[in-house]
């Protein structure tokens, strides 16, 4: 049985008396920073000089400091660094300055599930993950709503880990839409699940292959980018505003019974037979040591395929196209990040 967890049953007193060290000022560290602030924590930011987000930071008010000394003044020290860059940043930064009662916090649980992290038992050790992107997180709690989080105890030293955990998600917003407890294998397989099979990895590659389909047998490429890449919007706003059913009610009926016949030709047992290949290399750690691989190894070949799918037709038709939808191009300036940046 999943549980739920609402405003009435988090305390933000519960973080009072101890300071939160946010390191990684990015998508998800301004968000939950600038939350965790106007809810009346202590919070310090860690963020490397000289970029964009150190800048970002400074014009927000915060005094951004280097990691080392975030986490020798912290009590609680949120990692939000991409995943690739975490385990070195503990190592070199956060493990010195541990001792009993501290805490280690994420928003995703890659490092601490594949071992890449490995916190000494005298800390807990908690997980609170916002399902939106930081911006989102950060509108909605200025709105008076919130972002639904996942919550998860992987180490629970002191005995308050869940009621520290539970704390954060409230100051954050999460609370007031609900934060369901999972697990740190939970949500990081599936995670890792939605974003190659259906979210980036499928989806991409299936507006590719239509738009291949269209324009080899002989059709414009304008038309067959509007057709499989401009109108996927359409069909995903529906999906998340109303389900699949919902979105069903919003289409034509010509779209509806085609999707009923047709879809499970292109979804056939060989794609599910596939998708269960890739949840096996999730779940037995392969996809994670070649990711780690690749960043050791001066991301070869994930520059490699950046620069293919850049050259492809449907991207230089597509920014032809979009020039002529002002809409379009004014949505995106209002964009602080993409929902599946950490």
């Amino acid at each position: 049985m999943i549980k739920i967890y609402y405003d009435k049953d988090a305390d933000v007193n519960v973080l009072k008396g101890k300071r939160t060290a946010i390191i990684g000022y990015g998508i998800q560290g301004r968000g939950q920073g600038l939350n965790l602030r106007d809810s009346g924590v202590d919070v310090i930011i860690s963020q490397r000089p000289g970029g964009k987000n150190y800048d970002i930071a400074v014009e927000d008010g915060w005094k951004p400091v280097l990691a080392e000394e975030a986490a020798k003044q912290a009590d609680i020290i949120q990692i939000l660094a991409q995943d690739h860059l975490q385990a070195e940043i503990y190592e070199k930064s956060v493990k010195p300055h541990l001792r009993p009662g501290k805490a280690l916090l994420f928003s995703h649980g890659f490092n601490i599930h594949f071992g890449y992290i490995k916190p000494p038992k005298d800390i807990d050790v908690y997980m609170v993950a916002p399902k939106g992107p930081g911006s989102l997180v950060r509108n909605q709690y200025v709105e008076g709503k919130g972002v639904p989080c996942l919550v998860a105890i992987h180490q629970n030293a002191t005995g308050n880990a869940l009621k520290l955990a539970l704390a954060h998600a409230k100051a954050i917003g999460g609370t007031r839409a609900g934060v369901i407890e999972t697990n740190f294998r939970e949500e990081t397989e599936t995670d890792l699940f939605g974003e190659q099979v259906v979210l980036c990895g499928g989806l991409s590659e299936l507006i590719r292959a239509g738009f291949e389909t269209l324009v080899e047998a002989g059709y414009a490429p304008e038309m067959a980018y509007f057709e499989c890449l401009h109108e996927v919007k359409l069909i995903t706003d529906g999906v998340f505003e109303s389900g699949i059913s919902g979105m069903h009610r919003r289409v034509s009926d010509t779209a509806e019974y085609g999707d009923y016949t047709r879809g499970k030709r292109i979804i056939n047992k060989e794609t599910r037979q596939e998708m269960k290949k890739i949840l096996e290399e999730i779940r037995s750690g392969k996809f994670a040591k070649e990711w780690m691989e690749e960043n050791k190894t001066g991301r070869r070949n994930y520059n490699k395929c950046r620069e293919e799918c850049d050259k492809h037709p449907i991207e230089k038709v597509g920014a032809e196209l979009r020039k002529m939808m002002g809409w379009v191009i004014e949505a995106s300036k209002n964009v602080v990040g993409a929902g599946m940046k950490r």
